[in-house]
C-alpha cells in the first residue's frame, strides 16, 4: 500500500513509518495538517493515518476538506482523543474508521488492510477511469475522449488534465503543475505550463465551444463548467 501519515509526534512517526516499511509498505510522512492537504491534491494514497491533534490544520478539518474536494481515499484516525463523542465527530467528519492510542501495532495493521480491502472492491468496476461532465480519462489506456471523440492528447496534456480531473473546481497552482508535470520543484521563470495549457485548451475546448479550463487570476486554473451568456 500507498500510505500517507499525519502525525506529529516525531518518535511515533518515526516508529509506525519504520514499522509500515518493514511490513512491505511505501510510506510518505508529514506532521502539518496543510502539507497533508496539499499532498493529496497533487498524490494519490491508497490509505492516510491521521492524528486528531495537528499544527497547520488540525485533522478533522483536513478531513473535512478532503472530503469537500471529493478525495476519496480510506481514512484512520489515530489519536489520543477517545470518547465516544470524539469517534463519533470524526466519522462524521468523514473518516471510515477510529483507533485510539495506544495502540497495538498488529491492530493498526490488520485495520489498515480491511480499509484497503473494502476500497479496492468498491473501486474495481471504475478503476482507471477519471470523469468530468462528458469528459473521460482512462488512465490505463492513456486516453482522453470528450462526448465519445478521442482528443489526441501528448503526454504532457494528459498529465495535465489528470491533475485538473482529480481536483475538479481547485485552483490548480503553476508551481503544483510544474511539480506534477515535470517534476519541476522550483520555477524556471518559462512560458511552459502557459503553451501546454493553451494547447489543451484547443483540444479539450474549441471544438465543443465552450471552456471548461479557467484561468484564476494571481493564482493558476481551475477545471470547472462555466455558463455560457445568454445572446437574447
Amino acid at each position: 500500500m500507498h500510505i500517507l501519515l499525519v502525525e506529529d509526534d516525531a518518535n511515533l512517526s518515526r516508529f509506525i513509518e519504520k514499522s509500515l516499511m518493514e511490513a512491505g509498505h511505501k510510506v510518505i510522512s508529514t506532521d502539518n495538517g496543510k502539507h497533508a492537504l496539499s499532498m493529496c491534491m497533487t498524490e494519490q494514497y491508497d490509505v492516510a493515518i491521521i492524528d486528531r491533534m495537528l499544527p497547520g490544520l488540525d485533522g478533522l478539518s483536513l478531513v473535512k476538506a478532503l472530503r469537500a474536494s471529493q478525495v476519496e481515499m480510506p481514512i484512520l484516525f489515530l489519536t489520543a482523543l477517545g470518547g465516544v463523542d470524539d469517534r463519533v465527530e470524526g466519522l462524521e467528519a468523514g473518516a471510515d474508521d477510529y483507533l485510539t492510542k495506544p495502540f497495538a501495532f498488529s491492530e493498526l495493521l490488520a485495520r489498515l488492510s480491511a480499509l484497503s480491502r473494502r476500497s479496492s472492491q468498491l473501486n474495481s468496476k471504475n478503476e482507471g477511469l477519471l470523469q468530468f461532465g462528458d469528459v473521460t480519462l482512462n488512465l490505463y489506456e492513456f486516453s482522453a475522449s470528450r462526448q465519445g471523440q478521442d482528443l489526441g492528447l501528448q503526454t504532457k496534456e494528459f498529465r495535465i488534465l489528470e491533475l485538473f480531473m482529480r481536483n475538479p473546481g481547485r485552483v490548480i497552482t503553476r508551481t503544483m503543475l510544474l511539480e506534477h508535470v515535470w517534476d519541476i520543484h522550483f520555477d524556471p521563470q518559462t512560458s511552459v505550463v502557459e503553451t501546454h495549457i493553451s494547447r489543451l485548451r484547443n483540444k479539450l475546448e474549441k471544438p465543443f465551444g465552450d471552456q471548461l479550463i479557467q484561468t484564476v487570476r494571481g493564482a493558476g486554473y481551475k477545471l470547472e463548467y462555466k455558463e455560457k451568456k445568454s445572446t437574447q
